[in-house]
């Protein structure tokens, strides 16, 4: 079982930036990412790191999201930038187990990860 602590959410305006960071500890991942759930909205997928280095990320937030990891650290990170409304949601890390890693059909999927933290806020106001 992997155990996921994120961090760095809070309240911007329109236009502005935050930084979200997931600690990992416990087994090895296959594939880790970044969902959100707005109010009243099913969980959506934001980005994910496979294994191979491979990232993908939603339409909505390409070109304005970066996911990163360090691997000494065992941390994965979202640079979120040119933040709008729409971004306000409850945002989780996820980890998908080793022996199956994640592609283009399937990151998407919340089924697919076994391990989930336990959420952080972003609010960004108009």
């Amino acid at each position: 079982q992997v155990q996921l602590v994120e961090s760095g959410g809070g309240s911007v305006q329109a236009g502005g930036s935050l930084r979200l960071s997931c600690a990992a500890s416990g087994y090895s991942r296959s594939c880790m990412g970044w969902f959100r759930q707005p109010p009243g909205k099913e969980r959506e997928g934001v980005a994910t790191i496979d294994r191979d280095g491979t990232i993908y990320y939603a339409s909505s937030v390409k070109g304005r999201f970066t996911l990163s990891q360090d691997n000494a650290k065992n941390t994965l990170y979202l640079q979120m930038n040119s933040l709008k409304p729409e971004d306000t949601a409850m945002y989780y890390c996820a980890a998908r187990l080793a022996g199956s890693g994640c592609a283009w059909w399937n990151w998407r999927t919340p089924a697919i990860y076994q391990d989930w933290g336990q959420g952080t806020q972003v609010t960004v106001s108009s």
